[in-house]
């Protein structure tokens, strides 16, 4: 079992890594900047980032379901300044237009956006605000929790992501990173599985639920594959890619079985 002092350190690091929250500096003082072991926490980080969206979505359900998914969608963006989003256009560009690996690389180092980028944000976007106005439909609750567990376990599929393969690039953030540990990777999926049953269940049920984790945990496994195939690595962009990904397609499955 994990030290508690040590996982509230790795807690912290995750916000900060994730997300644009203030987190105290006495977390990071002496500390050499990898979050091999810290990535354990990241399912717990990102119920923490999207707490707030899911209760404002919550409170606004009594106007226009889809109004108040956008309004919460748009809150989690600026909460992690929009950090999964850049990976999902970067990635979407690079793997869409690149010739071979090196050229994807290039395109996903650009700071511009291209076709792939856009039509990936356009739907992700879509497909999220839609399916938890849909789930808001059939139980108000349903959207926010769904939310929460979502943003539990997208964290831990990037995580196997990342464990999974790789840097393709010697330097960039996530190299620098470093990769995560066996053990912080099967902890983080751990928490990941038993936060989204925990929220979701209850109200969704246990077959919906488990459906919904078999097609995130299953996107998440198809898009590593294709990575590993187009560039032969992860970068910090394939990584935010994975989350948006598994983070979509849990949603949506929701709301689809509902």
């Amino acid at each position: 079992m994990p030290n508690a002092t040590e996982f509230i350190a790795d807690l912290a690091r995750s916000v900060g890594f994730l997300s644009r929250l203030p987190v105290p500096d006495r977390f990071f003082r002496g500390h050499d900047g990898t979050i091999s072991r810290a990535v354990r926490a990241f399912p717990v980080a990102g119920l923490i980032i999207a707490i707030v969206p899911a209760l404002l979505m919550l409170l606004l359900q009594s106007g226009d379901p889809l109004a108040a998914s956008l309004i919460a969608l748009s809150l989690m963006t600026l909460l992690t300044g929009g950090l999964h989003e850049d990976g999902l256009a970067d990635a979407a560009d690079g793997l869409g237009g690149g010739r071979d690996s090196e050229h994807a690389l290039t395109i996903m180092k650009d700071s511009r956006i291209g076709s792939y980028g856009v039509v990936a944000l356009i739907l992700s976007f879509g497909l999220r605000a839609a399916s938890l106005a849909a789930l808001a439909r059939h139980e108000p609750a349903a959207a926010a929790l769904a939310l929460l567990a979502a943003a539990a376990f997208s964290r831990a599929v990037m995580v196997a992501h990342w464990h999974a393969l790789p840097s393709a690039r010697e330097s960039g953030v996530a190299a620098g990173a470093g990769l995560p540990e066996e053990s912080a990777r099967n902890l983080a999926l751990l928490i990941g599985v038993a936060a989204a049953a925990v929220l979701a269940v209850p109200v969704l049920g246990v077959p919906k639920v488990l459906l919904s984790l078999i097609a995130a945990a299953a996107a998440g496994f198809g898009f590593t594959r294709l990575v590993r195939r187009k560039l032969g690595g992860h970068t910090g962009d394939t990584i935010g890619a994975t989350q948006q990904i598994s983070e979509i397609v849990m949603i949506a499955s929701l709301a689809l079985v509902a």
